[in-house]
This record gives structure tokens, sequence and C-alpha cells, in this order.
């Protein structure tokens, strides 16, 4: 496991990013008709949705 210290600042462009990430890969998950790809898309879009959740339980918890 990785230990990432990120100020707020860090943070918010972190979350912003993995947000339009996410947003663009369910447009192109939606437009794909290959069906391989669609599932590669799909496992990509579990990952960032496993790393936005660690980073706003991070925020959560106490320094």
């Amino acid at each position: 496991m990785i230990h990432l210290e990120l100020d707020e600042e860090e943070t918010a462009l972190l979350q912003q990013t993995l947000e339009d990430c996410l947003s663009d890969l369910r447009v192109e998950i939606s437009d794909t008709h290959n069906f391989d790809y669609k599932e590669m898309l799909k496992s990509k879009k579990v990952l960032l949705l496993k790393i936005q959740e660690a980073l706003v339980q991070s925020r959560l918890e106490p320094a």
C-alpha cells in the first residue's frame, strides 16, 4: 500500500481530475460497441471509483 500526503489544494485537484475522468469514461463506455474494450473501460471505472472512495475516506480520518 502506498501512503500519499496531499495538501487541500492537491486533494481538490485530484478529486476533480477523478470526477472528470469518470465522466469521460461513462460517455466512452456508452458509446463503445466493442465488448472487450467496453469491459476494459468498466474495469478502469471500478478502479477509479475505488481510488475516489479512498480519497474521500482519507479526508474523513483525523490527522
